[in-house]
């Protein structure tokens, strides 16, 4: 069963930035219904600790008269989260809370969070895509440091009640799955920007290919580590695969997908790595043959990706 990871919860390719700042991925808009604010409150906060979570906000409770609230209960936290975190992970008491605000059609999704300790604000990102968010701004908060694993469901059931649209039992679950194994496999390479990376790239290549069987899943995952530098373990592969064969069947919008992959390659790019402007001749007269033609199998990888 996994630990609680030190550290904040998804920073995808698109959310590779700081916990503590905006991540952006865009999708289509979606209209929204009489409130565009709402806040998912943990059930079980002590007034104490919901005047904490306020600040963090930036709200007063005089504020909270422009929010639509509703609250997650430790019961749904373990109804969701029960098939893929050990209970005492879960724990007894709904205190992750989050607040979702509707912003402007193409704006993207954009999630920042606070005393946040198991996912990054990337795996967020990339779960509450894979349950058909987008353009709103989410923020994560906790009145001290917790795993925060239950602010996905209240972002999933804020998102619903704001739009109006139900997203589908099978879609939370799978958003919930892909949350916790990429946290999982974070912990297991030590990596967690490398593997919202590769959640990135590999959903980008799944989507833009239709690629749907198990082995096309699989070498998808391996080709975006090999391309990503990730020496990851065999049974970190089959548990990406597992979960992104479930991905797959989700109705996702490919342009959204191909935004967040877009997102790995600018943040390489800044990085100082352009694959597009690396001359693989040159460089196989200065370390070889061998080196340049896998450094060359990585720049097709990515003009594939992006080209």
């Amino acid at each position: 069963m996994i630990k609680i990871v030190k550290g904040v919860c998804i920073a995808l390719a698109v959310c590779v930035l700081a916990a503590t700042a905006p991540v952006p991925a865009k999708a289509d808009a979606v209209p929204a219904s009489g409130y565009d604010k709402y806040i998912a409150f943990g059930a079980d906060l002590k007034p104490s600790e919901k005047a904490s979570v306020l600040n963090i906000f930036g709200l007063t409770e005089a504020g909270l008269a422009d929010y639509k609230t509703i609250e997650v209960t430790n019961k749904d936290e373990h109804d969701y989260l029960g098939s893929y975190l050990d209970a005492s992970v879960i724990g007894t008491r709904a205190l992750s809370s989050v607040m979702v605000v509707k912003t402007e059609e193409g704006s993207g999704i954009f999630v920042s969070t606070n005393n946040v300790n198991y996912c990054t604000s990337g795996m967020y990102c990339n779960a509450l895509i894979t349950a058909g968010l987008s353009d709103a701004k989410v923020t994560v908060a906790a009145p001290f440091n917790i795993s925060g694993t239950s602010a996905l469901v209240g972002a999933m059931k804020a998102y619903s009640v704001m739009t109006g649209q139900d997203i589908p039992e099978s879609t939370m679950d799978t958003a919930t799955d892909e949350l916790v194994t990429t946290a999982e496999v974070a912990e297991s390479i030590g990596d967690n920007d490398k593997v919202v990376q590769l959640v990135a790239a590999a959903k980008q290549k799944i989507f833009e290919e239709e690629l749907s069987s198990l082995d096309d899943i699989r070498d998808a995952v391996e080709a975006s580590a090999e391309a990503l530098k990730i020496n990851i373990k065999e049974e970190d592969v089959e548990k990406l695969t597992t979960m992104l064969k479930k991905v797959s069947e989700v109705d996702i919008d490919v342009d959204t997908i191909k935004e967040q992959a877009s997102e790995i390659y600018n943040k390489l790019k800044d990085a100082g790595i352009d694959f597009s402007k690396v001359d693989t001749k040159g460089l196989a007269e200065k370390v070889g043959d061998f080196f340049a033609n896998i450094f060359n199998a990585i720049k097709d990888f990515f003009s594939g990706l992006f080209g």
